[in-house]
C-alpha cells in the first residue's frame, strides 16, 4: 500500500457498511452538530458543515436527521454538547498517529483509547509529538479506469487543486487541494462527468513508515478498533504496508 490511497478506499467502503449498523450516522450527526455550532446552520457560508452534509448524503442519511442535527448545533433543538480533542501517539513500528475525537465524557473516552492503543502495540504521546508530520489537505480519489489522466488533471487544476499524483501501483489518481477549495474541485470534476471514489478533508503525512508482517496486521487492527469507537471521528497515520495486507483489511 503506497501512501494514503488504499486506506482512504477502505475507510470509504467501511463508512457505507457502518451506515447500515448506525455507526456512521452517529459520527456524522456529531460532526454536523459541531460544525453548525461553531460556523452557523447555513452550509453555503459554512464549508465544514457543507462537507459534513455531503458525507451524510453519501451514506443515505435521511434529510430529517440532517436537519435535526443542524438545529441541535445551532441551539434550536436541545442537544448534547461535544468536546473536540485530538490525541497524538504512536502505533506499531513507531507509526505516527492523530486521533480526532468528539465526546461528551472525556473521562470515559481517554482510558478507552489508551487501552486500545496499548493492546495493539501503540501508545498515546504528548501534544505536539507527531502533529508536525501531517498537513491538513483536501483529498480526492478518482478511479483510473473511469477517466483519463488529462481530463482529471485539467478539471482539477483549473478549479484550484494544488497537485495530482498518478502512482503506477495504485488504481486511483490522487488529487490534493487546500481544505477550503475541496468542494470547488469536487464540483468541477462532477461537472466534467468524472466520477469520484471519495473526497474528504484529511491529514496527509509528510513521510511514511514501512511495516510488514505482524506489525502491519497489528497496525490495521488498531486502526479498525479506533474507528469503530463511537467517539472517534477520524484516525490518521503514516504507515506504508504491503498491498495484500491492505486488501485483506478491506474485505
Amino acid at each position: 500500500m503506497s501512501g494514503h490511497s488504499k486506506w482512504s478506499q477502505i475507510k470509504h467502503k467501511k463508512a457505507h457498511t457502518d451506515a447500515k449498523k448506525g455507526r456512521a450516522f452517529t459520527k456524522i450527526v456529531k460532526e454536523i452538530s459541531v460544525a453548525a455550532r461553531f460556523g452557523g446552520g447555513d452550509p453555503n457560508g459554512n464549508p465544514r458543515l457543507r462537507t459534513a452534509i455531503e458525507k451524510a448524503k453519501e451514506v443515505n442519511m435521511p434529510h430529517d436527521n440532517i436537519k435535526k442535527a443542524i438545529m441541535k448545533g445551532t441551539g434550536e433543538l436541545p442537544g448534547v454538547s461535544y468536546e473536540e480533542i485530538v490525541y497524538e501517539g504512536y502505533g506499531p513500528g513507531g507509526v505516527a498517529m492523530l486521533i480526532e475525537v468528539m465526546t461528551d465524557n472525556k473521562n470515559r473516552t481517554v482510558p478507552e483509547i489508551r487501552h486500545m492503543m496499548s493492546k495493539n502495540g501503540g501508545s498515546l504521546g504528548e501534544t505536539g509529538c507527531v502533529s508536525w508530520i501531517f498537513d491538513k489537505k483536501g483529498y480526492i480519489l478518482v478511479n483510473k479506469a473511469k477517466a483519463s489522466e488529462d481530463s482529471v488533471m485539467s478539471a482539477a487544476l483549473d478549479a484550484g487543486a494544488e497537485d495530482m499524483k498518478n502512482d503506477p501501483q495504485e488504481d486511483n489518481y490522487e488529487i490534493i487541494t487546500a481544505p477550503e477549495v475541496l468542494n470547488d474541485v469536487k464540483a468541477a470534476l462532477e461537472k466534467a462527468n468524472i466520477p469520484i471514489e471519495s473526497a474528504e478533508v484529511t491529514m496527509l503525512p509528510k513521510n511514511y513508515v514501512a511495516l510488514e508482517g505482524k506489525a502491519a496486521e497489528q497496525m490495521l487492527r488498531l486502526m479498525d478498533a479506533l474507528e469503530d469507537h463511537e467517539d472517534v471521528q477520524n484516525v490518521y497515520a503514516n504507515f506504508d504496508i504491503p498491498d495484500e495486507v491492505a486488501e485483506k483489511a478491506g474485505k
